[in-house]
């Protein structure tokens, strides 16, 4: 009975471990609550070359040095970024085999990581790592250039060619004006905090092709949105700043001064 209570206790415990797990990674991703991004880190089993995924960078560096961060020259490589610890949910035969009362459903899982936006209108980043207060270049990145005035070697990482961002929000003042883009011909909705989260109240108007609006008189405040498109709800990619919402669904938020 006292076997089987605690095989119980851990297989919650293994729930709850999992679930905080996924819940390190959003909170360390500065916002950039892309699951894409989340499985990701969550596959990584080592360290290795900086990567792309949709809009932002992924870092990583291994755990055994004290530790890591990341400057970059287009900030003039006056602000460190420092690499957060990738913490794993422990094997659960470790944890039923543990001696100990509470086992740590937690372990090292060897990687130091960093989440980047990638800036816009740059079409390769220049940068320099600081390893236990050391700078450095990347070791997992080849491709690097040496500053002729200052001597210095840097990382270099081409970058994918992005289009630029529109002014979504810009609209006359005390009004917030949503942008979608999509396939033409289509019904594009908005919903949010603004509207009790209704779907169908607020269908945006195309125009040009392809690309839909919808301006709403709107008092100064906080606000959480959501695009309806063919039936599935749609963050703004447009905008980085991404909420839950009180159903614990991940939404696009906006401030309006």
């Amino acid at each position: 009975m006292k076997t089987e209570k605690r095989v119980s206790s851990l297989k919650r415990s293994l729930l709850v471990t999992l679930f905080l797990a996924y819940s390190v990674c959003i909170a360390a991703a500065a916002d950039l609550e892309s699951y894409q991004v989340i499985d990701r880190l969550l596959s990584l089993s080592e360290p290795g070359a900086p990567e792309i995924i949709d809009d932002v960078l992924i870092f990583t560096y291994t755990s055994q040095c004290r530790r890591a961060g990341v400057a970059f020259a287009h900030e003039g490589f006056s602000h460190v970024h420092w690499f957060k610890l990738l913490m794993v949910a422990q094997d659960p035969l470790i944890l039923l085999q543990s001696t100990e009362k509470r086992p740590n459903p937690y372990k090292d899982s060897g990687i130091l990581f960093y989440i980047h936006q990638i800036p816009e209108d740059l079409e390769e980043l220049e940068y320099r790592l600081i390893i236990d207060g050391l700078w450095t270049v990347d070791p997992a990145n080849p491709a690097r250039r040496r500053n002729n005035v200052t001597g210095l070697e840097y990382s270099v990482l081409p970058l994918p060619v992005r289009e630029r961002t529109p002014e979504i929000f810009r609209g006359p003042p005390g009004t917030l004006n949503f942008s979608f883009q999509g396939p033409p011909g289509e019904t594009v909705t908005v919903a949010g905090s603004f509207n009790g989260w209704d779907p169908f109240m607020y269908e945006m108007k195309e125009d040009p092709a392809g690309t839909y609006t919808f301006t709403l008189p709107l008092p100064a405040g906080r606000y959480q949105y959501i695009f309806f498109h063919r039936g599935e709800r749609r963050l703004d990619p447009h905008n980085p700043n991404r909420v839950y919402s009180r159903d614990g669904a991940v939404v696009s938020e906006i401030v309006l001064q």
